[in-house]
């Protein structure tokens, strides 16, 4: 009766249910994993945002399949003061960055076809190519002072079949960005085999560099497709609101944003409420900005600090996003650890298998968990490390 694509195994894995024995215990967790900015203690305008959904403009059903266009124009604006001249025709506005996926997984990929993801990376995009019956295959990122690209072995993945290279940038959760001759090398691999990249910078703004890095909104050499929303950008991932700019040859991005556009239409999925309030929330968003890089800031220095207290472990370089991935000793299973964690110390923690990390010795913790949170929580890792 139901279809093989959702025959998902959903039997809870041995963390899952050592979580649910330890809260069931009543015992208080301190999770670092906290991904959830709106349960993060960071203060919004909650007056400014109610007041933004109560537009009149909302009442009227007057859709438009991209979106509002002073919602694009707002996002076009957005990436004006990141330095990206784009224009509001080349922005399509989706219900999220997952909605965004699976648009352009219908319009570049037919059943069986596949698409090349990072690993490690974030284990949803599994998940979004299973509905859509597309193939997943995974390209090494390796670590050597820093992340990078193996493109030896990224083209060695490519296959007649392939259309697509998926990009995170920064990677969740590797926390590192595309250097701009690693963005000029995937337009080569990209133009030799005809294939679109995907860029997903959610996290875009949370840069630890002076200088921010290259982004691949305006990449004119091939074709692309750069995602973001107000889920991480404002901190609002209640409010459903996100987008894919297109760019590249001229011919071609115009037929892709012709096919997404009737894909958006058969859905029309954005509410007017959110459309009409998004220029206001990306306005509300330096306000949210300062306060996570602020903590993020002293979340990170106060690891660096635990960590100069003791030699065994240690951490990966990052350059942005919300998370960072300790090194520990491989006597155990990351996950055997991450248990030992939950029960004894009641700290929560990702293991690095979860994101397709190879080998063990690698915890995946949040930095935007809460500072005495994350402060008590990294001495109690360290002190079973």
């Amino acid at each position: 009766m139901f279809a093989s694509r959702t025959n998902w195994d959903t039997r809870k894995n041995r963390l899952a249910l050592a979580f649910d024995e330890v809260r069931s215990a009543g015992r208080p967790v301190l999770d670092l994993t906290a991904s959830n900015p709106t349960k993060c203690g960071f203060q919004l305008d909650g007056r400014e945002i109610l007041e933004a959904l109560a537009d009149p403009r909302s009442l009227v059903y007057d859709p438009d399949p991209r979106g509002l266009e002073p919602a694009r124009r707002a996002v076009a604006d957005y990436y004006g003061a990141r330095g990206e001249n784009i224009s509001p025709d080349d922005i399509l506005l989706t219900a999220s960055t997952s909605e965004a996926y699976s648009f352009l997984l219908r319009a570049l990929c037919n059943p069986g076809d596949e698409i090349l993801i990072p690993a490690p990376g974030y284990p949803l995009l599994d998940f979004l190519a299973a509905i859509e019956d597309v193939r997943i295959e995974r390209y090494p990122l390796v670590y050597d002072h820093g992340w990078q690209f193996d493109f030896h072995a990224l083209e060695r993945k490519i296959t007649p079949r392939t259309r697509a290279v998926m990009v995170v940038h920064p990677n969740n959760p590797t926390g590192h960005y595309c250097k701009p001759e690693e963005i000029v090398a995937l337009n080569g691999l990209a133009s030799r085999h005809s294939l679109a990249l995907v860029a997903d910078e959610v996290f875009w703004d949370f840069h630890l560099a002076t200088i921010p890095p290259a982004s691949f909104a305006g990449n004119s050499q091939s074709l692309t497709f750069t995602l973001s929303g107000v889920s991480k950008v404002c901190g609002l991932p209640q409010m459903k609101a996100a987008w894919i700019a297109a760019a590249g040859p001229l011919a071609l991005k115009n037929e892709a944003l012709g096919r997404l556009g009737i894909i958006a239409d058969t859905y029309l999925s954005v509410g007017a409420p959110v459309q009409c309030a998004l220029p206001r929330f990306l306005e509300l968003r330096h306000a949210f900005h300062r306060q996570l890089m602020h903590r993020m800031r002293r979340n990170l220095a106060q690891l660096d600090r635990e960590l100069g207290s003791q030699s065994t472990c240690s951490r990966l370089a990052v350059e942005g996003g919300w998370y960072v991935i300790l090194r520990v000793p491989a006597i155990r299973t990351d996950e055997d650890l991450a248990i030992e964690l939950l029960r004894a110390k009641g700290v929560y923690v990702h293991p690095g298998h979860f994101y397709d990390f190879a080998g063990e010795g690698n915890l995946v913790v949040s930095l935007i968990a809460p500072e005495e949170e994350f402060s008590e929580g990294i001495r109690a890792v360290l002190s079973m490390a």
